[in-house]
């Protein structure tokens, strides 16, 4: 008896097992070229592939359960390696087939696809592009940084928990007990080219920085230790909470469309007073509620505030002369949004199934 008579006998009264076993055999079969065998591969035997997922469900079965689901898995992961060998075999022998027959210049030709920026870079080019139209001009800042820059001038104090180990990727410290303003950092926002520019220059500034950041998470569906940000700031005279509300407003609806509205809801940020963080309209329900928004109406897409008296005194301002805002905006929760992707992953796995929808 064959592998797939054995497969045949084990799923037998089990619909499911096996359909899983004439789909994976016939996803096999219809694979016409070695993209579409990786692609299969990966589905199927993959650390999240359809075969390997029958293996993290043996733990709740019992013990006749567990022996037939396991064997089952055994076998159709054999036999699924099999035939993509064989599958594999066949076509790189009718490749050289192909190959070794007469070349025909009157057949026509075959259009490369052209590639195009990454989604991330549009979204960060679109951010950008609206606030340079407002007056902005676009400064960077290095990823690697001073804490000084990153916390202290930002009036995070050595206590605050976003200073410790745990959340915050060192490259040195000069104390491993203790923070200090000459430790070397990956920066965890881009706050500190707020910082780097008010030293260098005098109000009038209309600034937008955008860039990565890197923390100490968990990857899963809505953190990366990677992501992008775009931090922006304006500081002058008798800048007032009412220009960032109308600043952030005309960005959220460019953005997102003129028809969204948008809410400021109060929080804290160390750097900024007071603060707040600004949601809009959900697309999904227009408001009233529904899957996307869990109920609420409305999507959180940056945090925003005053800029801190404090920090203008890091910077050698006088916050008796000068007022300002700030912002910042995740690049990826935005990309989420617009686009109704509910998985940050997806944007670093490469696959470029997902990366030619947009």
């Amino acid at each position: 008896m064959d592998d797939l008579e054995k497969l045949n006998e084990l799923t037998e009264g089990r619909p499911e097992l096996a359909r899983l076993v004439q789909e994976s055999l016939e996803e096999i079969g219809a694979c016409r070229d070695g993209e579409d065998l990786e692609h299969a591969r990966i589905r199927l035997l993959g650390k999240k592939g359809t075969v390997t997922g029958l293996f993290k469900g043996l733990a709740g079965l019992t013990t006749g359960d567990k022996k037939v689901l396991g064997q089952t898995g055994n076998l159709l992961r054999k036999l699924i390696e099999e035939r993509l060998d064989e599958k594999g075999r066949e076509l790189a022998g009718a490749a050289r087939s192909q190959a070794g027959r007469a070349l025909d210049v009157t057949l026509p030709g075959r259009r490369p696809r052209i590639g195009h920026k990454h989604l991330l870079t549009q979204v960060t080019e679109e951010i950008t592009s609206i606030f340079v139209s407002l007056g902005y001009q676009v400064v960077v800042g290095p990823e690697v940084e001073l804490d000084y820059y990153n916390f202290e001038a930002l009036n995070q104090p050595p206590y605050h928990p976003a200073r410790s180990l745990h959340d915050t990727l060192y490259v040195s410290r000069k104390d491993p007990h203790r923070e200090s303003p000459d430790d070397v950092l990956l920066r965890t926002h881009t706050s500190p080219v707020q910082v780097r520019v008010m030293e260098s220059r005098r109000p009038p500034l209309y600034v937008i920085s955008p860039g990565k950041a890197y923390r100490k998470d968990e990857i899963d569906a809505t953190h990366s230790a990677m992501f992008h940000q775009v931090e922006g700031f304006a500081v002058g005279t008798d800048i007032t909470m009412g220009h960032l509300k109308g600043t952030l407003e005309v960005f959220a609806r460019k953005l997102f469309g003129e028809e969204r509205d948008v809410r400021f809801r109060p929080h804290f940020f160390p750097f900024t007073e007071p603060s707040a963080e600004v949601d809009v309209s959900c697309h999904g329900c227009g408001g009233s509620g529904c899957a996307i928004c869990k109920r609420s109406g409305w999507l959180e897409i940056l945090g925003s505030g005053m800029i801190d008296p404090r920090v203008f005194e890091y910077v050698g301002y006088d916050p008796e002369e000068y007022t300002g805002f700030a912002f910042g905006v995740g690049v990826e929760r935005v990309a989420m949004l617009k686009y109704a992707i509910d998985d940050m992953r997806v944007f670093f796995e490469n696959d470029a199934r997902f990366l030619r929808q947009y």
